[in-house]
């Protein structure tokens, strides 16, 4: 229909840009352009340097507290001998590679540091029969828990923390540009509609 201004239609892709092209003059660059490169290379520099620091500080705490948890474990818990109620079930083939991993939580009797006798569930070996002694470890209730953690458990758990400390530094970079980019690219889009809906009506031709 004459006088219709046609709907805008924005480029499909970007063309191939040479390096520090935001930085460069050139007349279509735009001043969304720049403040995208500008705000691109600060996060990148924010996350290169905040990174670090947080890794180190969440690492820090996280060992701190993973020693404290080691420190008390190794003060209520300890090694015990543990004396199988029933037999064991003997599921896996003797002698195979699953038999040596495969563990089974049976009934126990214990005697805990103040010598009573408490009854409790572990995980053992399959094939065991009724009476068969194994050390496990208990804590001050006579419950079975787990071995105290390790030195090397310790740094590692700390270094996991630390990791994902600095892992969220940069995915939450990467958020902050990525919304930014969507707001400029949107303005982008505004003003490209404006500027056609100003145009158009010079190249449509009554008929």
């Amino acid at each position: 229909m004459a006088g219709t201004v046609p709907p805008p239609q924005p480029p499909l892709g970007p063309p191939p840009r040479p390096l520090f092209w935001p930085w460069r003059s050139n007349p279509l660059r735009r001043r969304t352009d720049t403040v995208r490169a500008w705000l691109g290379l600060g996060v990148l520099l924010a996350v290169l340097a905040v990174a670090p620091v947080a890794g180190a500080l969440v690492g820090d705490a996280a060992h701190r507290h993973y020693q404290d948890v080691a420190r008390h474990q190794q003060q209520t818990r300890h090694l015990a001998d543990a004396t199988l109620v029933h037999d064991a079930p003997r599921h896996p083939e003797p002698g195979s590679d699953e038999e040596k991993k495969t563990r089974y939580p049976v009934e126990v009797r214990v005697v805990t540091r103040e010598g009573r006798t408490r009854t409790t569930r572990a995980e053992v070996s399959p094939g065991l029969t009724a009476d068969s002694v194994v050390s496990i470890w208990i804590d001050a209730d006579g419950e079975a828990a787990d071995a105290p953690l390790t030195g090397r458990e310790v740094r590692s758990r700390a270094a996991g923390w630390a990791l994902l400390a600095a892992i969220g530094v940069a995915l939450t970079g990467a958020a902050v540009h990525a919304v930014a980019g969507l707001v400029l690219h949107r303005r982008n889009l505004a003003r490209w509609a404006a500027a056609w809906a100003e145009t158009a009506p010079r190249w449509t031709t009554p008929t």
